[in-house]
């Protein structure tokens, strides 16, 4: 991809798909090294690259900064308890959105549902509940 085998900043930001503040944020929550200075600029090994597509990829799956800190401790994958756990609680917490969101939606279809069944002179079941005269069932 580059003839270089490192790269400035802004170079490893753009082959990354990612902003200069992403690198250093990351940087600041210790996700990626801060290389030492070479002259005036920091030189990224190409590996970073590679560094941060884990982070993304682990993001894109729901697991938080925490956690993809966890897992890049743990990217050897020797530990495999330690990484099956990391993934167990992120599992757990999707479960529990999944719950909310059911509930949520079901709440919602069911508020619709009266909303669409109740005429002109009675007071909408959404800005009813909205407006807490009513909790939601």
């Amino acid at each position: 991809m580059y003839g270089h085998s490192s790269l400035t900043i802004g170079r490893l930001a753009k082959a990354a798909g990612v902003g200069v503040e992403t690198v250093r944020y990351y940087q600041s929550r210790g996700l990626l090294r801060v290389p030492p200075a070479s002259g005036a600029f920091r030189i990224y090994p190409l590996a970073a690259i590679d560094r941060i597509a884990f982070i993304k990829r682990a993001q894109s799956l729901g697991f938080s900064l925490d956690e993809v800190h966890s897992l890049l401790d743990l990217e050897d994958g020797r530990n495999r308890r330690a990484i099956q756990s990391v993934t167990q609680a992120r599992l757990a917490q999707i479960d529990d959105k999944l719950g909310e969101l059911n509930r949520m939606r079901g709440v919602l279809s069911d508020l619709l549902n009266r909303c669409r069944q109740t005429g002109q002179m009675h007071v909408c079941p959404i800005i009813e509940t909205l407006a807490g005269a009513r909790p939601p069932t």
